[in-house]
């Protein structure tokens, strides 16, 4: 059965620009952008946990029963906010192949979650609907244009890739949450102190035997390494798909 724009949501109503029903009092005078963008201010100061309706009337310098006219719950405002949290994604570059698109589109999520790295506390209750996040997916899925994979292949691989990126970015950012007078190289020396006094050879040895190939000590940047060998293995696997799909196996 086919929806009707007027039947959407009222906050997609408005970020995709469709005329909604009107609504009693006066002619609104804010954008829903305003309104996402004073709330992300709001997180990125002090936290999801700092933004309300209330709090995010003030910064708007409007009354909080103004905002039910553009929003009408706090799940909505998530909605605008991680619209505007995320952007725009640049274009996947249609000239590189298909694993150097998707680890573009890889990066880019990851670096939008670090300028607003609550975004990942924010609930998802379902798909993206809002313009910005369809681009994101649009992007996602071009970057496998050119292969045999199909349509539910390349919807599920950019589904996979980016729960590999939500959740790697989210440990290591859990990791040093608790250390911020560290650096992260300083944090990595404690812990690997902390784990030697702890995991000895009678104990732990498979722990242990990470000690002896320096693996604690070889300078390497935890995050990056970390987010390039899981997101290297994860493209592996699609790589090993695509394989099959040339072949014309389904497994």
């Amino acid at each position: 059965m086919s929806q009707t724009a007027d039947e959407l949501p009222r906050v997609l109503q408005l970020l995709w620009g469709l005329e909604g029903p009107a609504r009693p009092g006066p002619k609104p005078t804010l954008q829903i952008t305003d309104i996402g963008r004073a709330a992300v201010r709001l997180a990125d100061a002090a936290g999801l946990g700092a933004v309300s309706m209330n709090k995010v009337a003030a910064e708007l310098g409007f009354t909080t029963m103004s905002l039910y006219r553009y929003v009408d719950s706090k799940d909505d405002l998530y909605v605008v906010m991680v619209e505007e949290a995320f952007g725009t994604p640049d274009p996947v570059d249609p000239k590189a192949d298909w694993r150097a698109r998707i680890t573009q589109w890889a990066v880019m999520v990851r670096d939008a979650i670090h300028r607003h790295p609550w975004i990942l506390q924010v609930p998802v209750f379902e798909p993206p609907l809002s313009p910005k996040q369809l681009l994101w997916m649009e992007e996602g899925l071009r970057a496998f244009e050119g292969t045999p994979l199909t349509n539910p292949d390349r919807l599920s691989s950019i589904v996979l890739v980016n729960i590999y990126v939500r959740g790697v970015t989210q440990l290591t950012a859990n990791l040093f949450v608790n250390q911020a007078d560290k650096t992260e190289k300083e944090a990595d020396q404690l812990y690997a102190q902390r784990l030697m006094m702890l995991a000895t050879p009678e104990r732990f040895p498979a722990i242990a035997a990470t000690f002896e190939d320096g693996t604690f000590d070889d300078g390497s940047d935890f995050d990056d390494d970390e987010f390039e060998f899981g997101l290297t293995t994860v493209l592996d696997g699609i790589e090993a798909l695509i394989t099959r799909r040339a072949a014309g196996t389904r497994r």
